[in-house]
């Protein structure tokens, strides 16, 4: 039997096909999610995975078969999925495992109007009924199939969202990694003023260039020679399934995607004044002060797009941002976009008189580390002698929201957070420059190991 606790995640479904996950599966899902959802109308996109389309057949199956009538809206992104679930206002499916490996699948999930399905929210219930063999017989009339290509709808909402038009001309290499990027980057550049190189467009689930998670520095270096060689004015890195998307300056090098939070943010807030921004608990400093100093109001979030959107409703708030390169809209169904944060970018740089690296630069106050995993014997253990380590040192604040995260002033911190997974520790730190950042990350990875 299938161990349904590794498939069902915390934010989404993903595993290895076959083992993990098989059309058999994906159709008990597809019954499953009508259940969840009393939906009796869905709509479903894919990837460009080898195993999507099969899967998208049998979660298809299991749906109909349940009752309801599906929209198959094709080939996507994840954004163009959340896109198909907000302007549809129907729950949807996304065929897809992001950002890994080939022989992995899995699917997203929300409710109508782009709202987020994780652990708290109906995939803890799906576990179970998966692992108790609980699935609903078929429906006694079944539903009907209707496909739908929504790519002009969804590039027509995002070109209205930010206006491009009179920008400099720009010349943008876009790195696709063989993921869907490649699929939804050229309708929606098509009519703008860019001069685009792309790379890696073709639809290949194998990914015969690099892998497609540009959070790793390994899978910019392409785009960061192209943009070099070209004499690009930025770089664009899409991860697989093309809901996150990253940046490279001018001189090839990555912006943090902190610096990006506060550049979308101060746009936003300029937009709508005195609106509510939620980042999480290891976006840099620099952000939260940035918004603050554009009016607006900074709310702090536990990491993972569940507890961003949860917020984000909760505060109205116009947009939210991920050290992880997540970045949330509310004029797109409060939902993760690439896209539509690499046109923000592309809109702010297009009306600069200056490269990307300086206008990053007034973004981009603080040093950090990046994610530095330690492996633990006993994490609660840890994090309490951690915590002890710290507590009552002269100027430090401490706080449990996500993890640990301890404040010491003078633009010191860092937070350590639990692996959902493994007995892993992260450690983020950040430090007004490189020396006194090594120093801080030394000390707390000494307490660690």
């Amino acid at each position: 039997m299938p161990d349904y606790s590794r498939l069902v995640k915390a934010y989404d479904i993903r595993g290895e096909v076959p083992s993990q996950l098989n059309t058999g599966i994906a159709a008990d899902l597809g019954a499953l999610f009508i259940r969840l959802t009393g939906a009796d109308r869905i709509v479903i996109a894919r990837d460009m995975r080898a195993t999507s389309p099969a899967l998208a057949e049998a979660f298809i199956e299991g749906a109909t078969g349940a009752g309801a009538d599906v929209v198959d809206a094709g080939l996507g992104s994840t954004d163009y999925l959340y896109f198909a679930s907000g302007s549809l206002d129907l729950p949807g499916a996304m065929i897809t495992a992001s950002h890994n490996p080939a022989q992995y699948n899995g699917i997203k999930l929300c409710r109508a109007g782009a709202a987020p399905i994780g652990e708290d929210t109906g995939l803890a219930l799906v576990r179970t009924w998966l692992e108790t063999g609980d699935v609903p017989e078929p429906a006694a009339a079944r539903g009907s199939v209707s496909r739908q290509d929504l790519l002009p709808q969804y590039t027509a909402h995002l070109n209205s969202l930010v206006d491009l038009r009179g920008i400099r001309r720009l010349k943008v290499v876009a790195d696709a990694a063989n993921g869907m990027a490649g699929h939804t980057v050229p309708a929606v550049f098509a009519n703008l003023p860019i001069d685009l190189v792309p790379m890696y467009f073709d639809l290949d689930g194998t990914f015969p260039h690099h892998e497609a998670n540009p959070l790793e520095p390994k899978n910019l270096v392409d785009l960061q020679a192209e943009v070099r060689r070209t004499g690009a004015d930025i770089g664009l890195a899409f991860d697989g399934d093309a809901d996150r998307c990253f940046f490279v300056d001018e001189t090839g090098r990555a912006v943090p995607p902190s610096a990006i939070v506060g550049l979308v943010a101060a746009r936003e807030l300029a937009k709508d004044p005195g609106s509510a921004i939620v980042h999480n608990v290891i976006t840099s400093a620099a952000a939260v002060e940035i918004i603050r100093e554009h009016g607006g109001t900074p709310v702090r979030s536990r990491v993972g797009h569940s507890f961003m959107k949860a917020l984000m409703a909760e505060h109205n708030a116009a947009f939210g941002g991920e050290h992880s390169g997540h970045y949330y809209f509310r004029e797109f169904w409060r939902a993760d976009t690439g896209m539509l944060t690499a046109l923000h970018v592309l809109a702010a740089l297009g009306e600069a008189d200056r490269p990307l690296s300086r206008l990053v630069a007034d973004y981009s106050r603080y040093t950090a580390s990046g994610e530095i995993n330690s492996e633990v014997a006993d994490v609660p253990a840890t994090l309490d002698r951690v915590e002890a380590a710290y507590l009552g040192r002269d100027g430090a604040t401490l706080d449990r929201l996500d993890g640990l995260t301890v404040g010491l002033g003078g633009g010191r911190w860092f937070n350590l957070r639990p692996s959902n997974t493994e007995p892993l520790l992260r450690l983020n730190v950040e430090a007004p420059d490189q020396q006194a950042m090594e120093a801080l990350r030394d000390e707390v990875l000494a307490l660690l190991r």
